[in-house]
């Protein structure tokens, strides 16, 4: 098991191989579709961004509403490849870890080659389960967006594995 403590440099990263499993604790963001579209288009309008992306990890994930007494509700993950067209761009600015479920595409997969990324792959429906490991959860942009605002997380040994790695290995048969 390898512990991972964001910001994650890229030495850190490359060191991650496809099966690893891996567990996180620190701060993570949540992004869906509508908030990686607007996180790309700050990149390319050369705004600063609602965090700092260099070395963080963003969990492709919109939680229920969180019971009374609970931080969160069912944190399960998204399918991964709606993120396709926005990940590279993200990537390049820094980013060095995603959360889904799911495959990436080649695309994905040659910029997380290229600078230095990994994606993570947690379990589908168990969005209850997840949520143990969220500590505290707080909506920091785009809370026009709902459930699917961006949220920083603090985690404590979130369990997550590497499902593709910075060298393209891939746990999958793609």
């Amino acid at each position: 098991m390898t512990k991972l403590i964001p910001p994650l440099t890229e030495d850190v990263v490359r060191q991650l191989k496809a099966g690893d499993e891996v567990e996180i604790s620190g701060v993570i963001y949540t992004a869906r579709d509508m908030a990686h579209r607007r996180l790309c288009q700050a990149i390319r309008d050369s705004q600063a961004l609602p965090f700092d992306i260099k070395g963080a990890i963003i969990y492709f994930m919109a939680p229920t509403p969180a019971r009374p007494g609970k931080v969160i509700g069912a944190a399960g993950s998204t399918t991964s490849s709606r993120m396709d067209e926005f990940s590279p761009v993200l990537i390049e600015a820094g980013l060095r870890a995603m959360m889904g479920k799911g495959y990436r595409n080649q695309a994905v997969r040659d910029s997380m080659k290229k600078f230095g990324a990994v994606h993570l792959f947690t379990i589908g429906g168990a969005g209850a389960l997840i949520s143990k490991f969220i500590v505290k959860s707080e909506v920091i942009a785009y809370d026009d967006l709902g459930t699917e605002a961006i949220r920083r997380l603090e985690v404590v040994n979130f369990p997550a594995i590497v499902a593709y790695d910075a060298a393209s290995r891939s746990i999958y048969n793609k």
